[in-house]
């Protein structure tokens, strides 16, 4: 099979990833192989690349935002079957016997495993998953559409039910990618007032089309106070922009997996008067269940820039840069 490679952790700018052929993959017991049709990218997959995550296994094919459909199933599987399409996360493997785990938590169980990080991922033609972490994919939602549900929209759902919003709320986005024009719309979903914060231009027009009451690049140009914030770009120093103007009881959201160093917070002005300050872990299946649910329901549709494989480093490149509006997203195969 082709698949893009990393045999070596560095910048995306220097097209770290390599087109290889690979053996194709068997499954083993609970395992179902999926053949790919499209995987979606998102930070995640830079911070992979570019070391921002501990080094794990190299070599190593990234991608975790996976639709498919199952071609081959192994020993043990449940309610799966040939061709049936399907959707792989960042999440793929927990222990399942581990406090976690048993109250519902599992984004938390230590023995949790990653897709196109521990495990290989997307940027290929073939990959396999455990048969109970694949999400049936609904007819009524495309392949192009549901691959970037698969992390952009999950952390995007599961930082919005943490973000104690209700409707009406003033809620502020820090940064406008992949994952907060998902958000944007399960916001206005639940009659927010949506508010933005990004540098880019493009980011900026894209909000205002999108329904944005406010756009701007700075926090310091806010017109109000914040009910809740929900910092997507993975710098620490936005913490302090979002608690001056976050209100009392407001809530402030990180929703990335890496944040560079975080500032140190006046007790008085940036924490007192019981504003919460809380962090998103991947997702639970039961997110992922649910937000496919309801993207059925409601139409959530992401803007998207397709790449073939090959030009996976390319894709990752525009991301890195700003050049995308919504998400990127690698076809595999039309």
């Amino acid at each position: 099979m082709k698949a893009m490679v990393l045999r070596e952790i560095g910048s995306i700018d220097d097209s770290p990833l390599k087109l290889e052929d690979m053996p194709i993959p068997e499954p083993g017991p609970q395992q179902v192989r999926i053949k790919i049709r499209c995987c979606a990218i998102c930070r995640t997959d830079l911070h992979v690349i570019e070391g921002d995550l501990p080094e794990y296994k190299l070599p190593m094919v990234p991608g975790h935002q996976i639709i498919g459909t199952i071609d081959k199933i192994g020993r043990g599987c449940g309610h799966v079957r040939k061709g049936q399409r399907v959707g792989v996360a960042w999440l793929r493997s927990t222990c399942g016997k581990c406090e976690y785990c048993l109250s519902g938590k599992e984004n938390l169980c230590e023995a949790a495993m990653f897709t196109g990080y521990h495990k290989e991922g997307g940027f290929a033609e073939y990959a396999l998953v455990r048969y109970d972490f694949a999400y049936p994919i609904p007819k009524k939602i495309d392949d192009v559409t549901a691959a970037p549900m698969l992390c952009s929209g999950l952390i995007g759902y599961r930082a919005l039910e943490r973000a104690n919003v209700f409707s009406g709320c003033r809620l502020l986005l820090i940064g406008f990618g992949s994952s907060a024009h998902l958000v944007m719309q399960l916001a206005k979903n639940r009659f927010c007032e949506v508010f933005v914060v990004t540098r880019s231009e493009g980011h900026q027009e894209l909000a205002r089309e999108m329904g944005a009451v406010w756009v701007g690049s700075s926090c310091d140009e806010l017109p109000d106070l914040m009910d809740s914030v929900i910092i997507f770009a993975p710098v620490g120093e936005l913490y302090r922009d979002a608690l001056n103007h976050l209100k009392r009881g407001g809530t402030v959201i990180s929703a990335g997996i890496h944040m560079s160093p975080v500032p140190q917070f006046d007790y008085q002005d940036h924490m007192f008067y019981e504003r919460d300050i809380r962090t998103v872990t991947c997702n639970t299946r039961d997110d992922g269940k649910k937000l496919i649910k309801e993207a059925a329901k409601t139409g959530l549709t992401p803007q998207v820039t397709t790449y073939p494989l090959e030009e996976a480093n390319q894709a990752l490149q525009d991301l890195k840069h700003d050049r995308i509006n919504g998400t990127g997203v690698i076809v595999v195969r039309e």
